[in-house]
């Protein structure tokens, strides 16, 4: 359900794999719009990776204190894409795009259609990604007791 401070964006029939759209929305959830589009784009540069806490098996650690952690370029883009039309029916809604926040993304399997060919069928990937993004209220500060 959408509220009046809150933005959303549906990408349907994504060609990306849902394994690293789970890993990479389960690291952009909760934070700042423009911080994960930045973080996304060095990731699709291969300069920083993206960690991966479920789908890890045989999964090589990463420089830094990361572990286990992959550059999926290609669902990087996308998200980056679907990102930046959140922020776009943001500002058409007329709310602060600095204080956006993701507050849901949502990765689900979408349907696997085949390859055509001769041979031995292939299935596509597919993802259906939901993102909702909300202003962050600003916190006011209290007073200290001294």
């Amino acid at each position: 359900m959408e509220t009046e401070h809150q933005a959303r964006v549906i990408g349907r029939d994504l060609p990306i794999s849902t394994k690293h759209a789970i890993e990479i929305c389960k690291f952009i959830r909760g934070k700042n719009l423009h911080k994960s589009v930045e973080y996304l784009q060095k990731v699709s540069e291969l300069k920083v990776a993206i960690p991966y806490t479920r789908m890890n098996r045989g999964v090589g650690h990463r420089p830094g204190n990361m572990g286990p952690g992959r550059y999926p370029e290609k669902a990087a883009r996308h998200i980056i894409q679907l990102l930046n039309s959140l922020e776009a029916n943001a500002q058409n809604k007329g709310l602060d795009v600095n204080a956006l926040v993701i507050k849901q993304i949502i990765p689900n399997k979408a349907a696997e259609p085949w390859h055509p060919g001769r041979h031995r069928r292939i299935k596509m990937k597919r993802t259906h990604i939901e993102i909702v993004a909300e202003e962050a209220e600003k916190k006011e500060k209290k007073a200290e007791k001294k």
